[in-house]
């Protein structure tokens, strides 16, 4: 069905537009016999199943019949009896809940109607109520309703009626892919709160669901009253539709549905607001549910957070990589994720960071009031102007801005803009306005963005011209207060705007946005706008639809925390647009006030109104009436009005203010105030300021059999020839394998009278210089030669008769087992952590578990591991870098620290010795050798959000996924980069973890959107699924029948059998915490062949196996003038 946009200007509106007086009976939806109405039968707990002409979506589940109940509820399921959920709520079985209780039509009075209605004037009453509760999404147009109606309905008493009777409604009403319930409840209909001496309930219930293997556990249970009878009294007094009495939710759609979204306009006139704190019961297994939001949550729609430098955070439940989360840790273990100017507290369920006296924030991120803040960052994205068919990129365009936070004034400049599109972006004001909400003037009782989110979070807008000029979204990403204490923010421009010509100026009115706040997202709408004058001085003036969603993490755990108002109005005057053709900077600047919907105006106080003589450094403190007083902020001195930065010491080490000896030869350590000492190095003297080598080569140094060789500072040992060792210990050189085979084939050889002669039949192998086998072996008598491994076994294939020699140094290699651990090993990350845990066959040891690495300040995200040297690699999004450790732990050896933006998944080719990473920020896949160097690019083009990749160096492949969410694909491509080709591009959603199951050739996925695990055989088109009803995988990998994911929600690691399709084991680190990328400690090596494992394939740089045969390619900028490219097709050995 085609939605029609609507108009979003109903925010300034929205205070006078809501209806103050609750509905009566006659405002129900036509009901009884006179509309086509059926009639349960009379009596208690009756039930009735009506097959649906069209299906309704509840949850994520499609429903072709209902259950309709006197107790006032329709069930999606059949209903057990009433003792088994009356007063023992969330029930087993699906259930939305009217008005849940025990009631009675035995009397004949009380009727339960109901019927199936797709009349148009039906219709078009329940798409009223539905855009009105909804008014920034786009139109609904119900297709099909179902109209409930319990019309004077006693309780059932066990002492007889009491005579009260109550009236209510439920129209079920539904599009294609999405349902809606509309609750209605008349003042006068709602004469009694409870039944049986229990509170009578409203709320939507999943009912049990699918867990581990057989098992259930409860699913969602949303409740719109609590267990107080106020509650139930206040469903005709509010609403979040509009009109008291009536309440709109969404209730289903067919795909990716996460939770029941309550309608978003309340009566902002009243503050009062219906408490929810209901907490969802514990599974089974003691794992509690997620707390259910409460029914005055913002409708998220399609929101779809930034990209994650990780790992994106965007998606459908606000997981994003890079945004801080609270945990159920105590500040014993956790106070350092707090803002230095802030105290840690710990609750009954976790602990919250809050800023002290003097200084704002969420407790996170924490800044001196009265303090300008800057911002820096980077501008990227393309934009079209007009119809140019030729997109204008932004490439790390520099954004600079400053903010003066005691008046709310913020200043933003973006540099380096074309011509071509500066002038066009002039009424984009907007783009800082995110900046200044988080800045705003705050008037009393309110606060601005920064107070409530601190400095890390995720903005989206969506910039609708009217008149078909285009759309423009704007994604900003705070990445929180850098070490210059700058806040961070990168911005992305997509879409297209109205063209301007050169030497139009624009000139932006006032304007008021409301926001609309709930635990971890902000919503805001509104219109603007704008006048252009163009340079014969005829104006126009025109108009664009501004929508933002701000997604953030709050702290859960203090309950007693003074609430943030549900709604805020920001309001923007003094709006300046100008863009210099000769730098090429767009520049705007513009004032901001945070305060109330209703546009209360606060008392005239300098302090609110901005107006005051504070210096910029400054805190203005508002007094009696028009009274105010001006105090420097927090590392300033000054009377208020003049202000200079406080006197702090200087640290003369750091600022290279000493004598001491240059750093090589000593080291300055910094005592305070203007103290220091110098002191020289080891291996040198002196006082600091003048040192001097030492000659270390002094005798018993070094081993009698090595010589010393002094250096500055330190000196080295070498074992003479003939010898080998460290230096400190030397031993006369063993003879290598060939050596001992040469020397006994030797043995038993002839004395002839130029030497030993050979048996008559008997090969004598020939060594090189360091007494490894010579790559090529000859028979001295038959003239038979052939290629030999590295143990001198003869490689099958190779042999050829006299005459003729085989090219050995062409001739893949076949890698044989290599002795590694005692069994093998899971490797995952851990947010800031690497650990593994022992496979016993292919189960979890859980108790064998340990941890390889900790760096509590890093974001580890993928994870590979090199069977031959037994290290792990990971690849850090925090420094950014990828660096190595050695599995039995040790210091990390940072690889690659520069020229990289978010380095995600990563893979190694454990026969050619390379490594091959993805960067989701420079959208491309790199290869260098396993030590960092050598890196060229393969791969930058038509990629959007790369993360995990895979090698498969036998057969010459590299494998990536691409969860960009407009067209989600998984690809292929030789070693070299050539010979891409995509392998999956349908029925995609969040293909984070990819894996390559060598044993079955199997390429198998697990997808955060479609909630699926799949395989296929890359080049055959037989795609199946494996398991569906996953939560949130994030890393995969295989090993034997097994795959083994990684989960963000359940924060564990899962066991999947390929083969059943079922779930078998599940592994819970002691500390849970979000787990990323996992792999495959082998015990040894696979086997496999590759024409890179023998001399580098014959290549001076990096070899690179293709299906048939190597490429030989040189590292980007090369200086080396010796390397030489090539791509070589050989034969491969079968």
């Amino acid at each position: 069905m085609v939605r029609t946009p609507r108009c979003l200007f109903w925010a300034v509106f929205l205070g006078l537009s809501v209806s103050v007086s609750s509905i009566n009976p006659q405002d129900l939806f036509p009901f009884g016999s006179s509309a086509g109405d059926q009639s349960l039968n009379q009596g208690t707990d009756v039930t009735q199943e009506v097959p649906l002409d069209k299906p309704v979506m509840f949850y994520d589940g499609k429903f072709s019949k209902i259950y309709i109940n006197t107790n006032g509820f329709v069930a999606l399921d059949k209903p057990s009896v009433q003792l088994e959920y009356l007063g023992n709520m969330p029930a087993s079985f699906g259930m939305i809940a009217a008005l849940l209780g025990d009631l009675d039509t035995s009397d004949g009075v009380g009727k339960v109607y109901f019927r199936q209605d797709s009349t148009p004037a039906l219709l078009q009453q329940a798409a009223n109520y539905i855009n009105t509760a909804f008014p920034k999404s786009d139109e609904v147009n119900p297709i099909h309703a179902i109209v409930v109606t319990w019309v004077d309905i006693e309780s059932h008493e066990p002492d007889g009626p009491d005579h009260k009777r109550n009236t209510f409604q439920l129209v079920v009403a539904s599009e294609e892919k999405i349902s809606y319930a509309i609750l209605l409840y008349p003042r006068e209909g709602m004469q009694y709160q409870s039944t049986r001496g229990y509170t009578m309930h409203a709320g939507f219930n999943k009912g049990q669901e699918a867990y581990f293997l057989y098992r259930k556990r409860q699913g969602p249970y949303y409740r719109i009253t609590d267990d107080k009878k106020t509650s139930v009294q206040k469903l005709a007094q509010q609403t979040n539709s509009g009109k008291r009495g009536v309440w709109v939710y969404e209730i289903g759609t067919s795909s990716q549905f996460s939770n029941i979204v309550p309608g978003e306009v309340a009566l902002l006139q009243e503050a009062e607001v219906l408490s929810q704190s209901y907490q969802v019961p514990k599974y089974p297994d003691g794992q509690l549910v997620a707390e259910h939001p409460s029914p005055y949550q913002v409708h998220t729609g399609d929101l779809q957070p930034g990209n994650p430098h990780f790992v994106e955070i965007e998606e459908d439940d606000n997981i994003q990589v890079g945004v801080f989360t609270y945990s159920s840790q105590t500040c014993a273990n956790s106070r350092q994720e707090c803002s230095s100017f802030a105290d840690c507290q710990d609750y009954a369920t976790g602990f919250c960071c809050h800023c002290r006296p003097g200084f704002y924030g969420n407790g996170k991120q924490c800044i001196a009031e009265g303090k300008p803040q800057r911002m820096n960052g980077k501008v990227s994205g393309r934009v079209f102007v007009g119809s140019s068919p030729i997109p204008v990129e932004f490439a790390n365009n520099d954004l600079h801005s400053y903010v003066v936070a005691n008046d709310g004034r913020a200043y933003i400049a973006i540099s380096a803009i074309p011509s071509s599109v500066g002038f066009s972006l002039l009424p984009l004001a907007s783009v800082g306005g995110v900046i200044g909400w988080a800045f705003a003037l705050q008037q009393p009782g309110f606060k601005n963005g920064f107070s409530i989110v601190g400095g890390e979070f995720t903005s989206q807008a969506d910039v609708t011209f009217q008149g078909g000029g285009g759309k423009l979204t704007i994604t900003q990403d705070f990445r929180g207060i850098d070490e210059h204490d700058h806040l961070v923010v990168n911005t992305r421009l997509e879409g297209t705007v109205p063209t301007l010509p050169p030497g139009a100026t624009v000139q932006i009115d006032p304007y008021s946005a409301v926001y609309l706040y709930s635990n971890n997202l902000i919503n805001s709408s509104s219109s603007r706008d704008y006048v252009v004058t163009l340079e014969d001085g005829s104006t126009v003036t025109r108009t664009y639809k501004w929508t933002e969603r701000i997604s953030f993490q709050s702290c859960q755990h203090d309950r007693t925390a003074r609430p943030v108002p549900q709604t805020q109005m920001l309001s923007v005057d003094q709006v300046f647009v100008m863009y210099s053709d000769s730098d090429h900077v767009l520049r705007y600047a513009m004032s901001n006030k945070i305060g109330d919907i209703n546009g209360v105006q606060p008392e005239e106080n300098a302090c609110y109104t901005g107006r005051h003589s504070c210096d910029t450094n400054a805190v203005c403190q508002p007094g009696q009436g028009n009274q105010f007083t001006c105090e420097c902020a927090t590392g300033f001195n000054g009377d208020g009005r003049t202000c200079y930065e406080a006197s702090r010491p200087v640290d003369l080490c750091r600022a290279d203010l000493h004598d001491c000896d240059v750093p090589v030869r000593a080291q300055c350590s910094y005592t305070g105030g203007s103290s220091y000492i110098c002191s020289c190095l080891p291996g040198f003297v002196g006082d600091g300021r003048t040192c001097q080598d030492i000659d270390e080569c002094q005798p018993s140094r070094c081993h009698q059999d090595a010589v010393c060789h002094n250096t500055q500072g330190s000196f080295t040992c070498r074992c003479r020839p003939g010898f080998h060792g460290d230096g400190f210990h030397c031993s006369q050189e063993q003879k290598t394998r060939c050596q001992v085979h040469r020397e006994r084939a030797l043995a038993s050889a002839e004395l002839g009278p130029r030497g030993p002669r050979p048996v008559p039949g008997q090969y004598i192998p020939t060594c090189d210089s360091q007494g490894e086998y010579e790559s090529m072996q000859c028979h001295s008598s038959s003239g038979y030669c052939w290629c030999v491994d590295q143990d001198g076994t003869e490689i099958y294939g190779t042999r050829t008769g006299p005459g003729s020699t085989p090219s050995c140094d062409q001739v893949t290699l076949t890698v044989g087992p290599v002795p590694l651990l005692s069994g093998s090993h899971l490797v995952f990350a851990q947010s800031g952590k690497i650990e593994y845990v022992p496979l016993e066959g292919q189960d979890i040891k859980k108790d064998k578990a340990k941890t390889v690495l900790h760096l509590p300040e890093k974001v580890i995200v993928g994870i590979a591991y090199d069977c031959v040297d037994k290290m792990v690699y990971w690849t850090d999004i925090t420094s950014p870098a990828i660096s190595k450790v050695h599995l039995q732990g040790g210091e990390a050896i940072p690889l690659i620290t520069s020229d990289i933006g978010s380095p995600e998944g990563i893979a190694i080719d454990h026969l050619g010795r390379t490594m091959f990473w993805t960067d989701s920020t420079k959208d491309r896949i790199e290869v260098s050798s396993l030590d960092g160097t050598k890196r060229r690019v393969l791969i930058d083009m038509d990629l959007e959000n790369p993360r995990p990749i895979l090698t498969d160096p036998t057969n010459g492949y590299i494998y990536w996924s691409d969860w960009n969410r407009e067209s989600p694909k998984i690809e292929a491509a030789h070693m070299d980069g050539t010979g891409r080709r995509i392998l999956v591009k349908d029925n995609l959603g969040l293909p984070n973890a990819l894996t390559y199951d060598t044993q079955n050739s199997m390429l198998c996925w697990a997808d955060a959107g479609t909630h699926k695990v799949e395989c296929m055989k890359p080049g055959f088109s037989d795609r199946r699924q494996v398991l569906q009803g996953v939560q949130y995988p994030f890393g995969i990998t295989a090993y034997g029948k097994n795959l083994y994911y990684t989960d963000w929600k359940r924060d564990a690691v899962i066991v999947v059998d390929h083969h059943s399709g079922r779930e078998t084991d599940e592994f819970l680190p002691q500390v849970r915490t979000r787990l990323y990328g996992i792999t495959l400690a082998y015990r040894q090596c696979p086997t496999g062949r590759s024409h890179c494992a023998v001399n580098n394939g014959g290549c001076t740089h990096l070899c690179l196996a293709t299906p048939a045969g190597r490429s030989c390619l040189c590292p980007d900028n090369a200086a080396d003038m010796s390397c030489q490219e090539q791509r070589i097709q050989n034969f491969k050995i079968i």
